[in-house]
């Protein structure tokens, strides 16, 4: 297609309003994104309702702000592209069904994203850093990363996968959340463990599920570990203080609880292990995978792509190169639709107006 081919794009899987212009699939006209991170930290996570009514509140503003650099306005607009799934079933209808009204009164072309394929295509966005980056050259392999999803996958071409393994529990991102919340350390869960495990002392080893023979992944595990921990480190405090003897039980009780905060230094060292446990499986598996797949690239995509430490261990062991979007492309944003969009347009794929959310959308060939 024309590289001036001009696709709005729309994101509400979840708790970003994120609405973007891209042009030719990879330049970036505008990238708008409205978090919604403040509104959900006093629940602790992300709650469904609190998302869509906060989705159906700012659309109108973030698509304002997005066609905002655009000389001719909607005049300038050729596609538009939104979110199907997966996702929270009533933020995807949010954005979706926006999409589609504005696609049908202005008579343009609508395609249907996949919102884990859109965080693969980030890496082919175009940024500051690297204005001239080539396009990446398959095949590829693909690790993607986030809240809701742990996976591996080989791009043999675009529309083209195989999936290698995908997690059988928690995703990375959810087993960083749940862990977080054990420590005391607060929503989102990612950054507030990495930055408690910075500079952290070892001597804390956690366990590592291999899963041989597959490139599968699995944190449930890891979690229970961390649990454990917490709560001998709880008993032995218990077992120290004055009255913790026969008959303390009776008596008193232990003057620590599940609701004493832990000291700081057991926090950052259990930060510390629990993010190398993590990171230790993720890269080993997706090596592997480079290798025997023949990968001329890795990609990198997803919120916990914003990990440096998981940066930083897979660009120093992988045997091919690493391509990793910045951070502010790693979380769910618009401008990773309207590229997915572009390259799913540019090969005959666009959508009617029976398209619905599908909240369990896999990521599929086609």
């Amino acid at each position: 297609m024309d590289t001036d081919f001009t696709i709005l794009a729309i994101e509400t899987s979840c708790d970003e309003t994120a609405a973007a212009v891209i042009r030719g699939g990879r330049t970036i006209i505008s990238n708008v994104v409205a978090s919604q991170i403040d509104e959900h930290r006093r629940y602790g996570g992300i709650v469904p309702e609190v998302a869509s009514r906060q989705h159906i509140l700012t659309i109108n503003a973030v698509l304002h702000d997005a066609l905002r650099p655009l000389p001719g306005g909607w005049n300038d607009i050729h596609a538009v592209a939104a979110t199907y799934g997966p996702g929270l079933a009533g933020a995807l209808m949010t954005g979706l069904n926006v999409a589609k009204a504005i696609a049908w009164i202005r008579e343009l072309p609508f395609i249907g994203v996949n919102h884990i394929e859109a965080h693969i295509y980030a890496n082919w966005l175009l940024t500051d850093a690297q204005p001239d980056a080539p396009e990446p050259q398959f095949p590829v392999v693909a690790l993607v990363v986030s809240g809701g999803h742990t996976l591996l996958a080989l791009l043999e071409g675009h529309g083209r996968y195989r999936m290698l393994g995908q997690t059988r529990d928690d995703a990375a991102g959810e087993a960083f959340d749940k862990v977080a919340r054990l420590l005391g350390l607060g929503f989102p869960g990612g950054p507030a463990i990495q930055k408690a495990a910075e500079n952290a002392p070892g001597g804390v080893t956690l366990p590592r599920a291999w899963l041989r023979d597959s490139y599968d992944f699995s944190f449930s595990g890891l979690k229970t570990a961390v649990l454990h921990q917490i709560r001998e480190y709880r008993a032995r405090e218990a077992a120290l203080q004055p009255g913790a003897g026969k008959g303390a039980g009776k008596r008193g009780a232990p003057a620590t609880t599940d609701a004493t905060p832990l000291p700081p230094a057991i926090v950052a060292r259990l930060a510390r292990a629990f993010q190398e446990s993590v990171v230790d499986v993720l890269v080993t598996k997706t090596v592997e995978a480079a290798r025997a797949f023949g990968a001329t690239e890795v990609l990198l995509a997803g919120g916990v792509a914003a990990n440096l430490r998981l940066r930083e261990e897979l660009h120093r062991r992988s045997p091919v190169p690493v391509r990793v979007p910045p951070i502010a492309l790693c979380t769910d944003n618009a401008a990773m639709i309207g590229a997915a969009a572009f390259y799913r347009f540019d090969a005959g794929k666009q959508d009617g107006w029976d398209l619905d959310v599908q909240p369990n959308l896999p990521l599929q060939a086609g």
